[in-house]
């Protein structure tokens, strides 16, 4: 019980894709993943400032294609495009295959995980209280459509003497629900005090498969309220044949039985 999987490799073959997309036979393989590695290390110091969420590597046909997803696009680019040419020139050197670069913006980073990580990392590194900045960022995700989020920080929090994990929650975050699109990402804040973990969980809603549409559809037309019966009118007294409208008749009186018609006879 209590063991924890990374959430993306959990839902990799249902609604997540690898972040390196190739294929190489058992000889290649170690030398390709460790190029992965090394790229990817690389452009996280280069692009340190650039809010890089994550890096796509495709290698079709003896190329290779980098996607690099970023909330700063302009920063990544640099004047003109001088900066993405040198990434670009660098990459190939590293990779000694041609390179092609492309640069993909993020359009909400607040309900991106990796890069809710780095902020809180960065802010810890500038000696900003951890539980402000963990408040902040919860906040800022639910106010732009999460559907929950979870944030964890382990460490010398604070710069205390024993180091603790403090975590947040706010709305719901289903790891077990495979269909739950989640986000997560790592970072660590390097202090003058120790080393703190950041983990990030965002919940962004549930992905149905196409023969599960129908079906949910049928689901929440059931969920929804009935519409009201509209209450019948009183039926209105019928007119006679003058035009007046016919009284309602009494009601007959049932007949009184013998024994008590004779009693009442005796007594008077």
């Amino acid at each position: 019980m209590g063991q924890k999987i990374n959430p993306i490799g959990f839902r990799l073959a249902l609604n997540r894709n690898w972040a390196s997309r190739w294929y190489a036979n058992s000889k290649n393989f170690p030398t390709m993943l460790l190029e992965d590695l090394k790229v990817r290390e690389f452009l996280k110091k280069k692009l340190a400032h650039a809010a890089v969420s994550r890096v796509i590597i495709e290698r079709p046909a003896k190329n290779a294609r980098i996607t690099v997803h970023s909330a700063r696009p302009g920063v990544v680019i640099g004047k003109k495009g001088e900066d993405i040419e040198s990434l670009k020139g660098e990459l190939q050197k590293m990779l000694g295959v041609p390179v092609h670069v492309n640069i993909e913006e993020v359009r909400k980073p607040e309900t991106d995980a990796q890069l809710i990580a780095d902020s809180i990392t960065q802010q810890l590194a500038k000696r900003i209280m951890f539980r402000r900045a963990m408040k902040r960022a919860i906040t800022n995700a639910m106010r732009l459509g999460a559907q929950g989020i979870k944030i964890m920080s382990a460490g010398r929090l604070n710069g205390v003497e024993i180091a603790r994990t403090e975590w947040y929650r706010e709305g719901r975050v289903p790891l077990h629900t495979m269909r739950a699109e989640i986000d997560y990402g790592v970072s660590e804040a390097k202090t003058s005090y120790g080393v703190i973990g950041i983990k990030v969980w965002v919940f962004k809603g549930e992905v149905m498969h196409k023969s599960e549409q129908p079906a949910a559809a049928v689901a929440a037309a059931l969920a929804a309220p009935a519409a009201p019966v509209p209450a019948k009118p009183a039926p209105s007294a019928a007119p006679d044949g003058k035009g007046r409208a016919k009284k309602p008749r009494a009601p007959r009186k049932a007949p009184a039985k013998s024994g008590a018609k004779n009693a009442a006879t005796r007594k008077a």
